[in-house]
């Protein structure tokens, strides 16, 4: 698995195919609807239902755009299980001078969720785990400077 390329997992795909179809189908319809409505307003020089429509016909098709790039760039990844942390795995670590442990599962950049103890493996904190085994000591820079780490699981 190389660090370097872009992951998500089946469900994240899968997620934004039904997405994709969504905003391609209705919300693009919707959208033409709101625009040939705002034109029979008249002037569209000074007519904000007509810049509204616009703006958001605009938002639509760049979302898009980023998410078939996304379908199109990215690995899907099937976790294998193993010892090596790679895209998928589960790791508890203990941070330095700490004695609780933390468990983070590592994915890809579109997923990432910290509130939900998911990490990017292009993160600094991801990029210092990724490759790395249980019993490892891993540090990465922070603006407060480096914090260590030590790897106690992997799975």
């Amino acid at each position: 698995m190389l660090q370097s390329a872009d992951y998500i997992t089946e469900e994240k795909r899968k997620e934004l195919e039904k997405e994709l179809q969504d905003l391609k189908g209705p919300k693009r319809k919707e959208i033409l609807a709101s625009l040939e409505y705002a034109k029979s307003l008249g002037d569209l020089s000074e007519n904000a239902e007509y810049h509204q429509a616009r703006e958001d016909q605009g938002k639509l098709e760049a979302r898009i755009l980023y998410i078939e790039k996304i379908l199109e760039f990215s690995q899907t990844f099937k976790r294998h299980g193993g010892d090596t942390v790679e895209v998928g795995s589960k790791v508890v670590v203990q941070k330095e001078r700490k004695k609780e442990d933390i468990t983070y599962t590592i994915v890809g950049s579109e997923e990432a969720d910290t509130a939900k103890s998911k990490i990017s493996h292009k993160s600094p904190f991801g990029e210092a785990l990724f490759g790395k085994k249980k019993g490892d000591n891993i540090s990465f820079n922070t603006p407060n400077g480096a914090v260590n780490y030590k790897i106690i699981s992997v799975s």
